[in-house]
């Protein structure tokens, strides 16, 4: 009464051959609807699940796409989150996500794993500390993806070159940066502090970028006491600016390099008794639906969250020639909102 029903059990109640089920469970081949119909009712009626093992030896994809992230809890990640959840729904996939919390031989782990159980595609989302041990190792999971008819996907992360056997969905992460920069330049700031993330993180490092390259093009050298490294936590931006503030350092301007650390920012200012945009004008990045509810209304370099997830699933989903060599730029645009104020122009003397 116990034992698991088998393939052979459904085929005897359905009464079709085992190759008629097979072929109805994998989808692949086409089935007469009344057999079909009578396959599906008999798997009902026996509760049978196929067999993970035997489908992955046989070749067999698991109808998985595996989400890889930092956390689950970052806005960012979230919002792309839900749109690789919403086209994989769409797409008659399940939705697997794994998380990292910034540990690239955790990531790394997880696209093996996801290999060896024949996921549909592996979509790894966000920035990763890079080095030639992650690229090498991570190459040779690719590769093995691709060889079993799978899809690795970076998304919200750079390509890691033209040979590389993955597709990459990005956004324009030093120009959003350049942007912003340029937008807190044009409204007379010099001295603009930038609250960046961690040192050789992909995508801070591209935000650095765009800081530094905006600087230059107004011809305003870059102060290397007002260019903080940290975790971007909420709780980052606060320390962080609160030192500066201590310190004596001479700001008008923050440029954030995420909503969370602004938001840090903003507290800081205010447990200082200084008025944003009054004293120090701050401007984020992501667009997080945070943004417009902070006081005042975070103006912040918006993405394409949810259109980065749905691109990336169905990219990963085509099949065809040199699928998985293809690269989509995405772009971003400045929400404006009310913490970015022009410095008063000073009286030219007659």
């Amino acid at each position: 009464m116990n034992k698991r029903p088998t393939i052979r059990d459904v085929a005897a109640l359905a009464g079709v051959s085992v190759a008629t089920v097979s072929r109805v469970l994998s989808g692949d081949y086409p089935v007469a609807g009344n057999t079909r119909t009578k396959v599906q009712r008999a798997v009902r009626e026996l509760d049978y699940v196929v067999n993970a093992h035997a489908r992955a030896l046989s070749g067999a994809t698991s109808n998985v796409v595996a989400l890889v992230m930092y956390d689950v809890v970052t806005p960012f990640f979230a919002h792309i989150a839900s749109g690789v959840e919403y086209q994989a729904a769409e797409s008659d996939r399940l939705c697997l996500v794994c998380t990292t919390h910034g540990d690239p031989d955790r990531e790394l782990e997880i696209v093996k794993l996801m290999r060896e159980q024949h996921a549909d595609a592996v979509i790894l989302v966000g920035g990763v500390l890079m080095n030639d041990d992650y690229r090498e190792r991570m190459y040779r999971y690719a590769k093995g993806l691709e060889d079993a008819g799978s899809r690795l996907v970076l998304c919200g992360r750079p390509s890691l070159g033209p040979d590389f056997p993955a597709i990459t969905v990005e956004y324009d992460n030093a120009g959003g940066a350049f942007a912003a920069t340029s937008h807190l330049l044009s409204a007379g700031h010099r001295r603009i502090v930038l609250l960046g993330g961690p040192v050789g993180n992909t995508t801070f490092d591209a935000r650095l970028d765009g800081y530094r390259r905006a600087m230059e093009a107004f011809r305003v050298p870059v102060d290397p006491a007002l260019v903080v490294h940290d975790d971007m936590s909420q709780d980052a931006g606060f320390r962080q600016t609160r030192r500066l503030l201590a310190a004596g350092a001479e700001f008008t301007a923050i440029f954030a390099a995420n909503d969370l650390a602004a938001a840090g920012a903003m507290r800081a200012l205010r447990a200082a008794g200084k008025r944003v945009p009054d004293d120090v004008s701050i401007i984020g990045y992501d667009d997080t639906p945070m943004a417009p509810e902070l006081f005042p209304a975070l103006t912040s370099v918006h993405l394409p969250h949810e259109e980065l997830g749905r691109t990336a699933v169905k990219l990963a989903l085509q099949r065809g020639e040199h699928s998985t060599r293809q690269h989509v730029m995405l772009g971003t645009h400045i929400a404006m909102r009310d913490s970015v104020r022009p410095l008063p122009v000073a009286p030219v003397e007659p």
